[in-house]
């Protein structure tokens, strides 16, 4: 008895889990995307590499933005190789779009580059012109390997 009553629980846990899962895709699923970045009113968005290329230097990567406030936002990432390499470069690319928008337009990039370390960072932070989404693109290079991330879009007043 005693069994059946903690299996009957169990289930009882699992259907609302699912069910709660259902219900947070279903509303992800209303926000718009463009070129895979929904648009969100968030407060920070951060997102992990895709692995372009298979190799034995580049262990991972990502991509971050943040709202500070109105017209500000901090943007920027980090590469992290799995070893120390002769050259980790990250390139941070800053797009912005409207919500009629079909795609991203370019705001901003910059890139840097550290010789013989294990990872590299680039931050800033930008004073922008507010009513647009705005996302982070980085690209993560550890020696030849590559790879690339980027941030859903942060709605700026």
């Amino acid at each position: 008895m005693k069994r059946r009553l903690v299996s009957m629980c169990l289930a009882a846990m699992l259907v609302g889990g699912l069910s709660l899962m259902t219900m947070q895709e279903v509303r992800a699923a209303d926000n718009k995307v463009i070129d895979g970045s929904e648009l969100t009113h968030d407060e920070e968005s951060i997102s992990y590499d895709t692995k372009i290329t298979r190799g034995l230097d580049l262990m991972t990567g990502y991509s971050k933005c943040t709202k500070l406030g109105e017209g500000k936002i901090y943007v920027g990432g980090t590469t992290i190789a799995r070893h120390e390499v002769d050259s980790i470069q990250i390139v941070v690319i800053v797009e912005r779009a409207k919500e009629e928008d079909t795609e991203w337009s370019y705001y901003d990039d910059w890139r840097k580059e550290n010789l013989n370390m294990n990872r590299v960072t680039s931050n800033r932070t930008l004073y922008v012109e507010g009513d647009y989404y705005y996302r982070v693109r980085c690209i993560h290079v550890a020696n030849s390997d590559m790879s690339s991330s980027f941030t859903d879009g942060i709605y700026i007043e």
